[in-house]
């Protein structure tokens, strides 16, 4: 994949670029693996909004993805590399030889007829799961599971990848994208390789109107309210807010800690993502 650059006919256009779409060999998803998304434009069951700047954007379908990798032993044939408008990396079409067929995330160097499996007796391979038990350590994965069984739920951003660095006493030691490094089950599944779609983060939307689509609204700055909607609004001429950072509602933000001291799973963290250097 590569990313292709626009010609400055507008404004818009001039420092905009986009995916080139390369890797794509269908444009047709799989009809018995999708689902209605439902839009909820950030607001919760009161109809209250509790995540700010969401809503419009394209309609989208939900494309159901395989996150447990749980067809142990059985070998099945990649099909097709597909977008998919609800994350970053691409996605795979998997055909099992016993006629299922699923969608995983597409790892780096995946191409049309490779054949996957998954299990403890797997091959080490880009795309094929295997338990952390398994796993050669310095290998690249992604698509790791935090609960054994419970499916994949860290590591599944474009290009993304961790690293798993040793092994003791039933856990394993792995370093995360963030740079966190922490304490997994052994027999928790993981997927070989680093995810592909690598070029996702040189994407320049170029223009408001592209956030639009994606559903995302537009921000406003604090500063340029005026004192009642923000803490840092008003000010004689332009003003940079006179006070420490904090969100409309007064809390601080920008380095303000927010995870709970007392979450039982702060034990399993070895090196914290922003530790201090």
């Amino acid at each position: 994949m590569a990313l292709k650059k626009f010609s400055p006919t507008t404004p818009g256009r001039r420092f905009m670029t986009g995916a080139d779409f390369a890797e794509i060999t269908s444009s047709q998803p799989e009809k018995s693996l999708l689902k209605p998304l439902k839009r909820t434009g950030g607001r919760n069951s009161y109809g209250r909004i509790t995540a700010r700047h969401r809503g419009g954007g394209h309609k989208r379908r939900y494309r159901i993805i395989d996150f447990k990798r749980n067809k142990h032993g059985i070998p099945a044939k990649v099909v097709s590399i597909e977008y998919d408008p609800n994350r970053t990396a691409r996605i795979a079409l998997l055909q099992y030889v016993d006629g299922e067929k699923r969608y995983i995330l597409a790892p780096l160097g995946l191409q049309v007829d490779d054949v996957l499996s998954s299990g403890p007796d797997a091959e080490v391979k880009p795309g094929n799961a295997l338990p952390l038990s398994h796993i050669p350590l310095g290998m690249p994965l992604h698509n790791l599971e935090l609960t054994p069984g419970k499916g994949a739920q860290m590591v599944r951003s474009a290009g993304v990848s961790a690293i798993a660095m040793s092994r003791e006493g039933g856990f394993a030691r792995v370093r995360l994208p963030s740079g966190e490094v922490r304490l997994f089950r052994v027999d928790c599944m993981a997927t070989i390789g680093q995810l592909g779609n690598v070029e996702h983060e040189g994407i320049n939307l170029g223009k408001a109107g592209r956030s639009r689509w994606l559903g995302r609204r537009p921000k406003v700055r604090g500063v340029a309210m005026n004192p009642v909607d923000h803490p840092h609004g008003g000010g004689e001429g332009k003003s940079s807010g006179g006070r420490h950072p904090s969100t409309p509602w007064g809390k601080p933000t920008k380095g303000y800690k927010t995870r709970n001291k007392k979450k039982a799973s702060s034990k399993y963290i070895v090196v914290k993502r922003k530790k201090k250097v």
